[in-house]
């Protein structure tokens, strides 16, 4: 029959074995990031300060630390929520995310990976250098596209910054002045 001190020793050991396996699950588990993570909802009450608030829904993805859906106060700007899921991840590159943006309930907001825009060769230009980024592009670079002037360039950055990014390509034909000759021109000149 086994000593009281052996079977203490033991419990200890598969409690140590239990703690072990728990971390090494939560490790893998938050390592995964992208696609194969949990949908994660935070409803917690830091989420909006009064429940008289209006509350508003967005789904945060891409390079983040903890991607889901947030309940956040209305009128909430894009890098609340961007913490709120937990900061940037090591790879996130921030500067094609508008972080000032006021945020609208059903926003997705995106944060991308660093390097993941500008890669290969099908991000090439007509003129051989390298496509804008839909989310990142200046006045200056949508002006260079034919049939693109300064002034729907601008509106291009203005309903960019007003609406915290394009959540597709397709989102261009909602800019004033872009039809479907122009929309085809930019989608084929920039890249997503």
């Amino acid at each position: 029959m086994p000593s009281e001190g052996s079977q203490t020793t033991v419990a200890i050991w598969v409690v140590a074995a239990l703690v072990v396996v728990f971390a090494a699950v939560r490790l893998i588990g938050s390592s995964q990031g992208g696609a194969g993570a949990p949908m994660r909802i935070d409803r917690s009450p830091a989420a909006g300060p009064a429940h008289h608030e209006p509350m508003i829904y967005v789904h945060v993805a891409g390079a983040v630390r903890q991607p889901g859906l947030l309940r956040l106060s209305e009128g909430t700007r894009v890098a609340t929520a961007v913490e709120r899921a937990g900061g940037a991840g090591p790879r996130a590159d921030l500067s094609g995310v508008n972080l000032a943006a006021k945020l609208e309930d059903g926003q997705q907001v995106v944060v991308p990976v660093r390097g993941a825009a500008a890669s290969g060769a099908a991000a090439v230009g007509a003129a051989g250098g390298p496509k804008p980024g839909l989310g990142s592009a200046t006045v200056e670079q949508l002006d260079q596209i034919d049939g693109i002037g300064p002034t729907l360039a601008q509106r291009i950055v203005e309903y960019r910054t007003q609406h915290g990014g394009f959540g597709s390509v397709g989102e261009l034909r909602d800019v004033e002045g872009i039809g479907e000759k122009r929309f085809e021109t930019l989608r084929q000149a920039l890249q997503p």
